[in-house]
């Protein structure tokens, strides 16, 4: 069994990670790793501190070891895969160096903050065999399966629309989404989430029509956005995405006899049955989707991209059209410009 360890003792790693992990077992648990003083950039002994003490949560609950900086880690012989939850700006440096070092890489959402850096990191992955795993779990939900077998049945006639919303309330100002530095910004945050679902539902032949990029006085990040993509066939799915918003996370399907709405599309935790209505003139039925843990799914899908080699090429190729995707938008809407 392949070995896999941590960079860095994040919250999402303990809480939703190692949870998973021991659930899929397809992966032994080797560790997690403390920043050293040179690779957490502005970091005091305070701050250091905190994060051996969490790590210590890690081993006292998960078993394992320390790794003293991330460098050691990676380049660990104990090692195959690395889990990387690092903020989305440093994605790419410390991916990079895991592949040089012939590690698999799941990389939390986004891969890296830009086409550039995601096309070199893939081609590395790629001169060596490796895997490359971008974590937007949602996808792999069963409630997605089951909302294509009621679009698919025609109960509700033809798609005509698809309208894909995810934003949040502000969190602390520290969070690093609100910093450019570390990656921030509703793009390559909520947005991404957006897109990835719409590149489902519409296909490979999705394409970036309209962008629009929205900032707040007195954060150095885009704030919120909206979307249109079209695929071949003409159909068209909008997209609005933020972080200065009530909560909302949902899809909606226009059909011709019929529409589709549902409220936890993207963000489903384990065990927790989704709710859909169908809506026929004005009667509404309402049904239950199933539950799933899509966090172990989606760790399940990284151990096929690392053994089959057929399977990662498909990743690779849809990690590709993500950040297409995500680079369409910056040119439509100038953000970066």
């Amino acid at each position: 069994m392949k070995r896999l360890g941590i960079i860095c003792p994040s919250e999402i790693a303990f809480r939703r990670f190692l949870p998973a992990l021991k659930e899929a077992g397809c992966f032994e648990y080797a560790g997690v790793a403390i920043a050293s003083k040179e690779e957490f950039v502005g970091a005091t002994d305070e701050i250091l501190a905190k994060e051996r003490s969490k790590a210590q949560t890690f081993v006292d609950s998960y078993g394992g070891r320390i790794f003293e900086g991330y460098d050691t880690l990676i380049h660990s012989s104990d090692v195959d895969a690395i889990y990387l939850p690092l903020p989305p700006g440093l994605h790419y440096k410390w991916a990079k160096e895991a592949a040089s070092a012939g590690k698999h890489i799941l990389v939390e959402k986004p891969c890296t903050t830009a086409l550039s850096t995601t096309v070199d990191l893939l081609n590395e992955a790629k001169n060596k065999g490796l895997a490359v795993h971008e974590n937007y779990m949602f996808a792999f939900h069963a409630q997605l399966e089951a909302v294509n077998d009621i679009l698919g049945s025609g109960e509700i006639g033809d798609v005509r629309l698809y309208r894909i919303s995810f934003g949040f309330p502000l969190r602390a100002q520290n969070d690093f989404r609100y910093n450019k530095a570390l990656g921030g910004g509703a793009l390559l945050d909520c947005g991404g989430y957006t897109f990835r679902y719409a590149s489902l539902l519409l296909g490979p032949t999705a394409k970036m029509k309209y962008a629009q990029s929205n900032r707040i006085e007195g954060f150095d990040v885009d704030m919120y956005g909206s979307a249109a993509l079209v695929n071949d066939a003409g159909v068209t799915a909008q997209v609005a995405f933020g972080m200065d918003h009530n909560y909302k996370c949902e899809l909606e399907v226009w059909c011709s006899k019929g529409t589709l709405y549902t409220n936890r599309i993207l963000t489903a935790p384990t065990g927790f049955s989704p709710e859909v209505i169908i809506r026929k003139g004005n009667e509404d039925e309402k049904r239950f989707l199933p539950a799933d843990d899509a966090f172990k799914k989606s760790i399940l899908h990284f151990c096929r991209c690392v053994e089959d080699p057929g399977v990662r090429t498909t990743n690779y190729q849809t990690l590709l059209n993500q950040a297409q995707l995500v680079e369409d938008f910056k040119a439509l809407s100038g953000l970066n410009a």
